[in-house]
């Protein structure tokens, strides 16, 4: 493996665990009014926090920054409702999930939407660390997160490259 590209595999069992823990932390920081999604990837752990906080208004953003693996410029596909916007400029709280904030341009984006909202991400590197109030999870920047949806079950060589 290049020591400047490290992989991190997580599981199904390891997210929704570290997206409980993600909703454990924010506990305190709540009740929160809305939670908006950033899809794709905040669409599972936003599932998870609004049911762990019992919040019913679940809206999302879409917004497109990563073409394959490398980052491209920010596309907003889809934007929030302009009821939760409202909501968040008239003090409701309001909070944004990800599963991950890598260098910090998306969240940037989303959060120029919803001045004033809460940003929680269930891992962060260190080049977005100052956009997010809350997560679980830091990783090297130099680390590629596989998240369940974009990993099979397959056979894995063993590191010394040999069976016998």
């Amino acid at each position: 493996m290049n020591p400047a590209h490290k992989s991190f595999p997580v599981t199904w069992d390891q997210f929704h665990r570290d997206s409980r823990a993600l909703a454990w932390r924010l506990m305190g920081e709540g009740p929160f009014d809305a939670i908006v999604a950033i899809t794709r990837g905040g669409l599972v752990p936003a599932a998870i926090v609004a049911r762990e906080l019992n919040v019913r208004v679940i809206d999302c953003v879409a917004v497109k920054s990563y073409d394959h693996q490398n980052q491209g410029g920010i596309n907003v596909l889809k934007a929030v409702d302009p009821e939760i916007i409202a909501a968040a400029k008239a003090g409701k709280k309001v909070l944004i999930i990800d599963d991950l904030v890598d260098t910090g341009a998306t969240a940037r984006v989303v959060r120029e939407m919803l001045p004033g909202a809460r940003l929680a991400t269930v891992y962060a590197k260190p080049k977005g660390l100052d956009m997010v109030d809350t997560f679980i999870t830091e990783v090297s920047q130099d680390t590629w997160i596989y998240f369940p949806w974009d990993l099979d079950v397959t056979y894995v060589e063993p590191i010394s490259g040999g069976t016998d």
